[in-house]
């Protein structure tokens, strides 16, 4: 990958720019038009004049293609006759504020640490909702976070955009639909990470995927009483989910205890309070705990004997992303463990988030189950791009291994959370996640503009 250059402004009148000597002069000499995002300007290209490894911009160019200012580096790429700069990245979300500070609310934090990544990159980023797009100008009011500071900046649209909406309500909503469909059909622009998968939804598309099937548990839409009876006396147990239910809430786990010939369902209640009830009967239990239809919009889920610590039930969180040439790797691992008496690992009902090395004090085996967990996580990401819509540019994975060394594939969420970041150890790994969450940007930028042949908007 080209590293990004170092970016100023000098006064002139004509649209000029200069770029390193070291780039192929005859490709620079060729050049007739600069590109950001959806404005293009004819301008002048020639080699800096004073052979520095920098690009020099004039003033009257950066204003003709709104470049933001603050912008230390620029990543740049040539088409044909064309100069691409950037790339311009727009994040779109909702729930935004009227205050300065905390723009976007709570997540106003994770979206500036987001941003601090696009100088390492070259890229520029920024965090706009469906009020802040100019339709008659082509622009868009951005939220830029820098100098420890929240601005609002008018941008082209953007080459690319990153799809961070935080929840399926919001994405429901028609004006959302009409915006992407409108920029992504009349405007050419990728949208990437479009949609919360649903749990039953990803199961019934890759089960028939040979690379995904062996880490599949097996998966159901609640059919009937004789299906959990099947299931529970198969194996052992099962888990009954929401099919868009996240953080954990919802699931129950149920157990037949042949000594006292009864039902035990453990789940957490209204009021995050971890419970175990016993029943006498299966259909005592679905009638007390899944009334009105509850069971209608559950799935069902093999229970699996999974690796423990102090009989605390372990999972892992495999985040993987596309890179900047349009490959998957994996990008954190983190261990869960459960809460004592919880059915989930989440943080919230009393989980634990460690590191491998923090989990596996003996390195060879530590080496063993990561080795398993990255092979899973590569194999589940082409599956799922495989078998889903749209352009994947992340996704997180919740894994299991059982005391057999297989792996299981629990869940994948399009829009992982970011709650293991918060252990020391995985600090690292929180900043490979948002760098590569941005540099996939640059792979599509170019992806669609050799697809157009260089044309743009």
């Amino acid at each position: 990958m080209i590293k990004p250059l170092k970016v100023e402004t000098f006064e002139h009148q004509e649209p000029i720019i200069y770029l390193p000597p070291s780039l192929k002069e005859g490709m620079l000499y060729s050049i007739q038009t600069v590109i950001l995002g959806s404005k293009q300007c004819h301008a002048k290209c020639k080699p800096h004049p004073n052979g520095r490894n920098i690009i020099s911009i004039s003033s009257s160019l950066a204003d003709e293609l709104l470049i933001p200012k603050d912008i230390e580096k620029l990543f740049v790429f040539t088409l044909d006759e064309q100069l691409f700069l950037g790339p311009l990245i727009g994040i779109f979300t909702s729930g935004f504020s009227p205050f300065q500070v905390k723009p976007i609310g709570e997540r106003s934090h994770f979206f500036s640490k987001l941003l601090s990544v696009q100088s390492s990159l070259g890229v520029i980023s920024f965090v706009f909702g469906e009020k802040d797009i100019d339709w008659e100008s082509g622009t868009v009011e951005g939220l830029f976070y820098t100098k420890q500071k929240w601005e609002r900046r008018i941008v082209p649209l953007p080459n690319v955009i990153y799809d961070r909406l935080p929840n399926r309500r919001s994405e429901k909503r028609k004006t959302y639909q009409s915006i992407k469909e409108k920029l992504q059909k009349e405007y050419g622009i990728p949208w990437y990470n479009p949609g919360f998968f649903n749990k039953l939804d990803v199961f019934e598309r890759l089960e028939s995927d040979e690379l995904a099937h062996p880490y599949l548990p097996e998966t159901h839409a609640f059919q009937s009483f004789e299906q959990l009876e099947r299931m529970i006396a198969t194996h052992g147990y099962l888990y009954i989910k929401p099919k868009n239910g996240s953080l954990g809430n919802g699931i129950h786990r149920i157990t037949y205890n042949r000594t006292t010939d009864s039902y035990y369902c453990r789940f957490r209640d209204s009021e995050d309070q971890n419970r175990l009830l016993r029943f006498p009967t299966l259909e005592l239990l679905v009638n007390t705990l899944f009334k009105n239809g509850k069971l209608d919009r559950m799935i069902l889920q093999q229970g699996i004997s999974l690796l423990s610590v102090d009989q605390r039930p372990i999972d892992f969180r495999v985040h993987t992303n596309k890179n900047e040439d349009g490959e998957w790797q994996v990008s954190a691992i983190a261990a869960k463990i459960a809460g004592n008496g919880s059915v989930t690992t989440h943080v919230k009902s009393g989980g634990e988030v460690k590191s491998l090395t923090e989990l596996f004090e003996d390195p060879t085996e530590r080496k063993q189950y990561e080795e398993a967990l990255k092979s899973a996580a590569l194999d589940l990401s082409q599956s799922i791009e495989r078998n889903m819509e749209g352009y994947i540019g992340e996704i997180g994975f919740d894994l299991g291994i059982d005391h057999a060394g297989s792996v299981w594939m629990f869940e994948a969420n399009s829009k992982p959370g970011r709650s293991i970041f918060s252990n020391p150890q995985l600090r690292s790994f929180d900043y490979l996640t948002r760098k590569l969450s941005l540099s996939f940007g640059i792979y599509l930028t170019k992806m669609i503009a050799e697809e157009d042949k260089g044309l743009v908007r």
